[in-house]
Protein backbone atom coordinates (compact mmCIF):
# COMPACT_ATOMS: atom_id res chain seq x y z
CA UNK A 1 0.00 0.00 0.00
CA UNK A 2 2.92 2.36 0.60
CA UNK A 3 3.86 2.07 -3.06
CA UNK A 4 0.47 3.43 -4.10
CA UNK A 5 1.41 6.91 -2.83
CA UNK A 6 3.99 9.57 -3.68
CA UNK A 7 6.74 10.13 -1.09
CA UNK A 8 9.15 13.01 -0.66
CA UNK A 9 11.92 10.45 -0.13
CA UNK A 10 13.59 7.62 -1.98
CA UNK A 11 12.07 4.48 -0.46
CA UNK A 12 13.98 1.21 -0.89
CA UNK A 13 12.21 -2.03 0.08
CA UNK A 14 14.26 -5.07 1.12
CA UNK A 15 12.25 -7.98 -0.26
CA UNK A 16 11.91 -10.79 -2.77
CA UNK A 17 10.61 -9.14 -5.99
CA UNK A 18 8.69 -12.24 -7.07
CA UNK A 19 6.86 -12.33 -3.75
CA UNK A 20 5.98 -8.63 -4.04
CA UNK A 21 4.76 -9.05 -7.62
CA UNK A 22 2.63 -12.06 -6.68
CA UNK A 23 1.06 -10.16 -3.80
CA UNK A 24 0.31 -7.16 -6.02
CA UNK A 25 -1.41 -9.42 -8.57
CA UNK A 26 -3.48 -11.07 -5.83
CA UNK A 27 -4.64 -7.68 -4.56
CA UNK A 28 -5.21 -6.28 -8.05
CA UNK A 29 -2.67 -3.47 -7.59
CA UNK A 30 -0.73 -2.00 -10.50
CA UNK A 31 2.95 -2.02 -9.59
CA UNK A 32 6.19 -1.36 -11.44
CA UNK A 33 9.22 -3.05 -9.88
CA UNK A 34 12.59 -1.33 -10.06
CA UNK A 35 15.65 -3.25 -8.91
CA UNK A 36 17.87 -1.34 -6.48
CA UNK A 37 21.62 -1.41 -7.09
CA UNK A 38 23.73 0.41 -4.53
CA UNK A 39 26.53 1.23 -6.96
CA UNK A 40 24.23 3.01 -9.42
CA UNK A 41 21.62 4.39 -7.03
CA UNK A 42 20.73 8.07 -7.38
CA UNK A 43 18.52 9.51 -4.63
CA UNK A 44 15.13 10.73 -5.77
CA UNK A 45 11.48 10.58 -4.80
CA UNK A 46 9.18 7.57 -4.74
CA UNK A 47 6.20 7.83 -7.04
CA UNK A 48 2.84 6.08 -6.78
CA UNK A 49 2.72 2.72 -8.54
CA UNK A 50 6.48 2.19 -8.41
CA UNK A 51 8.55 0.19 -5.94
CA UNK A 52 12.35 0.14 -5.69
CA UNK A 53 13.41 -3.25 -4.30
CA UNK A 54 16.68 -4.33 -2.78
CA UNK A 55 16.50 -7.92 -4.00
CA UNK A 56 16.81 -10.71 -1.43
CA UNK A 57 15.59 -14.17 -2.40
CA UNK A 58 13.16 -15.99 -0.12
CA UNK A 59 14.33 -19.63 0.01
CA UNK A 60 10.98 -21.37 0.59
CA UNK A 61 7.51 -20.82 -0.93
CA UNK A 62 5.37 -18.42 1.08
CA UNK A 63 1.85 -19.31 2.19
CA UNK A 64 0.03 -16.17 3.25
CA UNK A 65 -0.74 -16.20 6.97
CA UNK A 66 1.46 -19.24 7.72
CA UNK A 67 5.07 -18.26 8.44
CA UNK A 68 7.65 -20.97 7.73
CA UNK A 69 10.62 -21.25 10.15
CA UNK A 70 12.76 -22.23 7.16
CA UNK A 71 12.41 -18.64 5.95
CA UNK A 72 13.61 -17.18 9.24
CA UNK A 73 17.19 -16.62 7.95
CA UNK A 74 15.68 -14.61 5.07
CA UNK A 75 13.86 -12.34 7.52
CA UNK A 76 17.03 -11.74 9.51
CA UNK A 77 19.00 -11.20 6.30
CA UNK A 78 16.66 -8.32 5.41
CA UNK A 79 17.18 -6.77 8.84
CA UNK A 80 20.95 -7.17 8.63
CA UNK A 81 21.18 -5.67 5.14
CA UNK A 82 19.06 -2.64 6.01
CA UNK A 83 20.81 -2.07 9.33
CA UNK A 84 24.28 -2.33 7.83
CA UNK A 85 23.24 0.05 5.05
CA UNK A 86 22.24 2.62 7.67
CA UNK A 87 25.48 2.17 9.58
CA UNK A 88 27.65 2.82 6.54
CA UNK A 89 25.57 5.77 5.31
CA UNK A 90 24.00 4.05 2.30
CA UNK A 91 20.55 4.56 3.85
CA UNK A 92 19.40 7.48 5.98
CA UNK A 93 16.90 5.57 8.13
CA UNK A 94 15.36 2.15 8.64
CA UNK A 95 11.63 1.39 8.87
CA UNK A 96 10.60 -2.10 9.94
CA UNK A 97 7.33 -3.92 9.39
CA UNK A 98 6.05 -6.45 11.95
CA UNK A 99 7.49 -9.95 12.05
CA UNK A 100 6.44 -13.17 13.75
CA UNK A 101 8.91 -13.52 16.63
CA UNK A 102 7.78 -17.05 17.47
CA UNK A 103 8.67 -18.24 13.95
CA UNK A 104 12.18 -16.82 14.27
CA UNK A 105 12.60 -18.57 17.61
CA UNK A 106 11.12 -21.81 16.24
CA UNK A 107 13.96 -21.77 13.71
CA UNK A 108 16.46 -21.91 16.57
CA UNK A 109 17.45 -18.24 16.75
CA UNK A 110 17.64 -16.34 20.03
CA UNK A 111 15.29 -13.50 19.20
CA UNK A 112 13.14 -11.37 21.51
CA UNK A 113 12.33 -8.58 19.07
CA UNK A 114 13.55 -6.02 16.55
CA UNK A 115 14.72 -3.66 19.29
CA UNK A 116 17.07 -6.09 20.98
CA UNK A 117 18.28 -7.58 17.68
CA UNK A 118 19.19 -4.21 16.20
CA UNK A 119 20.91 -3.21 19.42
CA UNK A 120 23.14 -6.26 19.20
CA UNK A 121 23.79 -5.63 15.50
CA UNK A 122 24.87 -2.05 16.13
CA UNK A 123 26.77 -2.72 19.35
CA UNK A 124 24.30 -0.69 21.40
CA UNK A 125 24.44 -1.49 25.12
CA UNK A 126 20.95 -0.27 25.96
CA UNK A 127 18.23 0.36 23.36
CA UNK A 128 15.13 2.24 24.52
CA UNK A 129 11.72 1.59 23.01
CA UNK A 130 9.53 4.66 22.59
CA UNK A 131 6.09 4.82 21.02
CA UNK A 132 4.95 8.17 19.71
CA UNK A 133 1.90 9.81 18.20
CA UNK A 134 0.93 13.43 17.73
CA UNK A 135 -0.04 14.08 21.36
CA UNK A 136 1.86 11.52 23.41
CA UNK A 137 5.22 9.75 23.68
CA UNK A 138 5.84 6.75 25.94
CA UNK A 139 9.31 5.27 26.52
CA UNK A 140 10.15 2.10 28.44
CA UNK A 141 12.81 1.20 30.99
CA UNK A 142 12.32 -2.53 30.30
CA UNK A 143 10.80 -4.11 27.19
CA UNK A 144 10.18 -7.78 26.51
CA UNK A 145 10.52 -9.29 29.97
CA UNK A 146 8.18 -11.53 31.97
CA UNK A 147 6.41 -9.40 34.55
CA UNK A 148 8.02 -11.38 37.38
CA UNK A 149 11.47 -10.34 36.12
CA UNK A 150 10.73 -6.61 35.94
CA UNK A 151 11.45 -5.48 39.56
CA UNK A 152 14.96 -6.93 39.56
CA UNK A 153 15.64 -5.28 36.19
CA UNK A 154 14.78 -1.80 37.51
CA UNK A 155 18.24 -0.91 38.75
CA UNK A 156 19.69 2.55 39.36
CA UNK A 157 22.22 1.95 36.60
CA UNK A 158 19.61 0.94 34.01
CA UNK A 159 17.18 3.70 34.94
CA UNK A 160 19.85 6.41 34.81
CA UNK A 161 21.15 5.13 31.47
CA UNK A 162 17.60 5.13 30.09
CA UNK A 163 16.99 8.69 31.27
CA UNK A 164 20.21 9.85 29.62
CA UNK A 165 19.24 8.22 26.31
CA UNK A 166 15.71 9.64 26.33
CA UNK A 167 17.04 13.10 27.20
CA UNK A 168 19.69 12.99 24.47
CA UNK A 169 17.60 11.46 21.67
CA UNK A 170 14.53 13.65 22.12
CA UNK A 171 16.91 16.54 21.54
CA UNK A 172 18.76 14.77 18.72
CA UNK A 173 15.77 13.42 16.79
CA UNK A 174 12.85 15.63 17.86
CA UNK A 175 14.57 18.99 18.52
CA UNK A 176 13.28 19.18 22.11
CA UNK A 177 16.14 21.00 23.77
CA UNK A 178 15.35 20.08 27.38
CA UNK A 179 12.70 17.33 27.36
CA UNK A 180 10.43 17.04 30.37
CA UNK A 181 10.44 13.36 31.35
CA UNK A 182 7.53 12.17 33.48
CA UNK A 183 8.73 9.02 35.28
CA UNK A 184 6.21 6.46 36.51
CA UNK A 185 6.52 4.47 39.68
CA UNK A 186 6.77 0.70 39.50
CA UNK A 187 4.15 -0.12 42.12
CA UNK A 188 0.52 0.96 42.57
CA UNK A 189 0.35 4.52 43.93
CA UNK A 190 4.12 4.74 43.31
CA UNK A 191 4.67 2.48 46.30
CA UNK A 192 2.43 4.41 48.76
CA UNK A 193 5.43 5.59 50.83
CA UNK A 194 6.86 2.08 50.94
CA UNK A 195 3.67 0.29 51.99
CA UNK A 196 3.10 -1.14 48.48
CA UNK A 197 6.73 -1.67 47.53
CA UNK A 198 10.08 -0.03 48.17
CA UNK A 199 11.49 0.24 44.63
CA UNK A 200 10.45 3.90 44.45
CA UNK A 201 12.24 4.77 47.70
CA UNK A 202 15.33 2.64 47.21
CA UNK A 203 15.93 2.92 43.44
CA UNK A 204 13.73 5.30 41.47
CA UNK A 205 13.72 8.43 43.65
CA UNK A 206 17.51 8.49 44.28
CA UNK A 207 18.15 7.95 40.57
CA UNK A 208 15.92 10.86 39.62
CA UNK A 209 17.90 13.06 42.01
CA UNK A 210 21.12 12.01 40.27
CA UNK A 211 19.58 12.64 36.85
CA UNK A 212 18.43 16.12 37.82
CA UNK A 213 21.95 16.95 38.99
CA UNK A 214 23.08 16.14 35.44
CA UNK A 215 20.59 18.60 33.99
CA UNK A 216 17.95 16.02 33.03
CA UNK A 217 14.40 17.21 33.70
CA UNK A 218 13.19 13.95 35.28
CA UNK A 219 9.94 14.32 37.23
CA UNK A 220 8.36 11.79 39.57
CA UNK A 221 7.95 9.04 40.35
CA UNK A 222 4.25 9.51 39.70
CA UNK A 223 1.55 6.82 39.99
CA UNK A 224 0.77 5.32 36.60
CA UNK A 225 -2.98 5.62 37.15
CA UNK A 226 -2.79 9.43 37.29
CA UNK A 227 0.12 10.10 34.94
CA UNK A 228 -1.95 9.93 31.76
CA UNK A 229 -4.45 12.62 32.71
CA UNK A 230 -4.51 15.72 30.47
CA UNK A 231 -3.21 17.92 33.27
CA UNK A 232 -0.18 15.70 33.96
CA UNK A 233 0.62 15.21 30.28
CA UNK A 234 0.50 18.95 29.64
CA UNK A 235 3.68 19.21 31.71
CA UNK A 236 5.57 16.41 29.95
CA UNK A 237 7.26 15.75 26.61
CA UNK A 238 7.51 12.01 27.25
CA UNK A 239 6.30 9.49 29.82
CA UNK A 240 8.86 6.93 31.00
CA UNK A 241 7.14 3.70 32.04
CA UNK A 242 8.86 0.95 34.00
CA UNK A 243 7.61 -1.95 31.88
CA UNK A 244 5.92 -2.81 28.58
CA UNK A 245 2.29 -3.18 29.63
CA UNK A 246 2.37 -0.25 32.03
CA UNK A 247 2.63 2.39 29.34
CA UNK A 248 1.94 0.95 25.90
CA UNK A 249 -1.76 0.05 26.35
CA UNK A 250 -2.51 3.71 27.03
CA UNK A 251 -0.92 5.09 23.88
CA UNK A 252 -2.29 2.28 21.75
CA UNK A 253 -5.78 2.94 23.10
CA UNK A 254 -5.35 6.62 22.28
CA UNK A 255 -4.25 6.12 18.68
CA UNK A 256 -3.85 2.46 17.68
CA UNK A 257 -2.87 2.02 14.06
CA UNK A 258 -1.23 5.44 13.87
CA UNK A 259 1.43 5.12 16.58
CA UNK A 260 5.11 4.87 15.65
CA UNK A 261 7.71 2.79 17.46
CA UNK A 262 11.04 4.66 17.62
CA UNK A 263 14.14 2.93 18.96
CA UNK A 264 16.23 5.39 20.96
CA UNK A 265 19.89 4.82 21.78
CA UNK A 266 20.86 3.34 18.40
CA UNK A 267 23.48 4.97 16.16
CA UNK A 268 20.85 4.88 13.37
CA UNK A 269 17.33 6.25 13.02
CA UNK A 270 14.85 3.37 13.16
CA UNK A 271 11.06 3.56 13.23
CA UNK A 272 8.48 0.80 13.15
CA UNK A 273 4.80 -0.04 13.54
CA UNK A 274 2.80 -0.28 16.76
CA UNK A 275 1.27 -3.69 16.07
CA UNK A 276 1.92 -7.34 15.27
CA UNK A 277 1.61 -9.41 12.14
CA UNK A 278 -2.20 -9.84 11.82
CA UNK A 279 -1.66 -13.16 10.05
CA UNK A 280 -5.37 -13.65 9.42
CA UNK A 281 -5.35 -10.54 7.21
CA UNK A 282 -2.31 -11.49 5.11
CA UNK A 283 -2.91 -10.88 1.39
CA UNK A 284 -6.55 -9.96 1.95
CA UNK A 285 -6.15 -6.23 1.36
CA UNK A 286 -8.02 -5.61 4.62
CA UNK A 287 -5.04 -4.84 6.86
CA UNK A 288 -4.77 -1.21 7.95
CA UNK A 289 -1.38 0.21 6.82
CA UNK A 290 -1.82 3.34 8.94
CA UNK A 291 0.96 2.65 11.43
CA UNK A 292 3.47 1.65 8.75
CA UNK A 293 2.59 4.75 6.78
CA UNK A 294 3.05 6.83 9.95
CA UNK A 295 6.43 5.17 10.64
CA UNK A 296 7.69 6.04 7.17
CA UNK A 297 6.27 9.55 7.37
CA UNK A 298 7.96 10.21 10.72
CA UNK A 299 11.33 9.00 9.44
CA UNK A 300 10.97 11.19 6.35
CA UNK A 301 9.89 14.18 8.43
CA UNK A 302 12.81 13.89 10.86
CA UNK A 303 15.30 13.51 8.06
CA UNK A 304 13.73 16.28 6.00
CA UNK A 305 13.87 18.69 8.91
CA UNK A 306 17.59 18.08 9.26
CA UNK A 307 17.13 16.92 12.85
CA UNK A 308 18.33 13.39 12.13
CA UNK A 309 21.30 13.28 9.80
CA UNK A 310 21.70 10.49 7.26
CA UNK A 311 23.43 7.54 8.80
CA UNK A 312 22.75 8.72 12.33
Amino acid sequence: MLAQSDWEADLVFAADPSLIESTARTLGLALRIERYEAASATPGRSRAGSMKILELACPQPVLAGSPDPRNAPYVLQMLDRACDGCLDGEFAAMVTAPLQKSTIMDAGFVFTGHTEYLAARTGTALPVMMLAEERLRVALVTTHLPLAAVPAAITAQRLLATLRIVHRDLARHFAIKSPRILVLGLNPHAGESGHLGREEIEVIEPTLVTARREGIDARGPIPADTAFTPRALAEADVVLAMYHDQGLPVIKHASFGHVVNVTLGLPILRTSVDHGTALSLARTGKADPGSLRAAVALAVRLLGSGIADAGS
